[in-house]
């Protein structure tokens, strides 16, 4: 219904280099299915491709509501070698299936996909209110006698801002396991520092518009999520949007230290500093949104498109790739998570690293805005635990 220059050049890129490769559709070609994504043309707007015949080389998966254009299928075993080594001992696949905004219906046929292709890498949270589903998918797709053993997949998820009290934090957790039909979580992450009032309300609000807090600490809450740990419940757990002097809170206090830090992270969003801070600490980082989310609800009508940018075209167009790939090869280089094994068979030169990281114009997208006085507003920036008033 709307067109959307970016995509077609991302969909005809990820084509032609199947083509150039001789990945051509044939009678053993693998279904794929592209499954209602949101495009950056415009919020809300859909573009819906159904097919049973495209190029082997092209799988569309959601990630945190941005569309990923992936390279030739991979086995199972290639994808459980592409994995970075947390300081638990648990392997965390590069390669992730994120779940955010993924609408009722689309979820479980996505991940039901993604598992049949080799993913092994699923990121989920209660607050994206559709655990039940991915579930469904993986009671039937995961487990003894299935195509999946349990130990082969990493999947994650994380605890809402309104259970952050400590008596609250199993039960989120037992609800989160019992949604996935699952017995235990690999990683467990505190979704935000800020805590919202206690209740089954995930967005409880004043009558003015604006947000409801609670004063709990974080590091109570840690306390808390360390006894999943000790009960077999969780086997790492981590955190999500924290800067680096609450990062320092946590592991002044941990007696089971966080293993990964999950942050928005791309060219217009660097991340450096943070960065460095958890690679010297000891934590692995996934980036998430790293093509940017320009279908946000609250996305600005001016704010730039990370996947238009001119250096980004230039160099998809120089190496033949999509300009997804070029975005995620830079993460690759960096040794941040969240990047697809087909961006491995190419690599950037020196100055085409520095091309990229000069975009770094501290753009941060996935700021929550509510309306207040008929206005928009940062959603917690009132907030004593708001993340986002530190450098990094």
């Amino acid at each position: 219904k709307y067109r959307n220059p970016g995509l077609e050049r991302c969909l005809r890129s990820a084509l032609w280099d199947g083509w150039r490769r001789g990945q051509r559709p044939g009678p053993s070609t693998s279904p794929v299915r592209m499954h209602s994504l949101r495009t950056p043309a415009r919020p809300g707007a859909r573009f819906r491709v159904e097919t049973a015949g495209v190029y082997s080389v092209l799988r569309v998966i959601l990630e945190t509501g941005a569309l990923l254009l992936l390279g030739p299928a991979l086995t199972a075993k290639e994808m459980m070698a592409s994995c970075v080594l947390l300081h638990t001992g648990q392997k965390m696949p590069l390669i992730g299936l994120g779940t955010w905004k993924s609408e009722p219906g689309q979820v479980k046929a996505a991940v039901k996909h993604a598992l049949s292709v080799g993913y092994r890498h699923i990121d989920c949270a209660a607050v994206y209110g559709n655990e039940t589903e991915i579930g469904e998918a993986l009671k039937e797709n995961v487990g003894p006698g299935k195509a999946v053993p349990r130990e082969e997949l990493f999947v994650t998820s994380k605890l809402w801002n309104t259970k952050h009290h400590p008596e609250d934090v199993e039960g989120a957790l037992r609800k989160t396991l019992a949604d996935l039909q699952l017995e235990y979580l690999d990683l467990y992450l505190i979704h935000w520092p800020h805590a919202f009032e206690r209740g089954d309300n995930p967005f409880p609000k004043n009558a003015d518009g604006t947000m409801r807090y609670d004063s709990i600490h974080y590091k109570d809450t840690w306390k808390a999520l360390e006894a999943l740990v000790a009960k077999g419940l969780v086997k790492a757990l981590g955190l999500s949007n924290f800067n680096s002097r609450q990062i320092d809170d946590i592991l002044s206090v941990a007696s089971v230290r966080p293993a990964v830090l999950q942050v928005e992270c791309h060219p217009y969003l660097a991340q450096n500093e943070l960065i460095a801070h958890c690679q010297a600490r000891g934590l692995e980082v996934t980036a998430y949104s790293p093509l940017g989310s320009s279908d946000r609800a609250w996305r600005h009508p001016n704010e730039p498109v990370l996947l238009e940018d001119p250096v980004v075209l230039a160099l998809a167009e120089k190496h033949g790739r999509s300009p997804a790939q070029i975005l995620l090869r830079w993460q690759v280089q960096r040794k941040v998570i969240c990047v697809p094994k087909s961006v491995f068979d190419f690599t950037f030169s020196p100055e085409e690293m520095k091309q990229l990281d000069a975009l770094n114009k501290n753009w941060r997208y996935i700021v929550p805005m509510i309306t207040v006085d008929g206005k928009m507003a940062p959603r917690d920036a009132g907030h004593p635990l708001y993340p986002f008033n530190d450098p990094y």
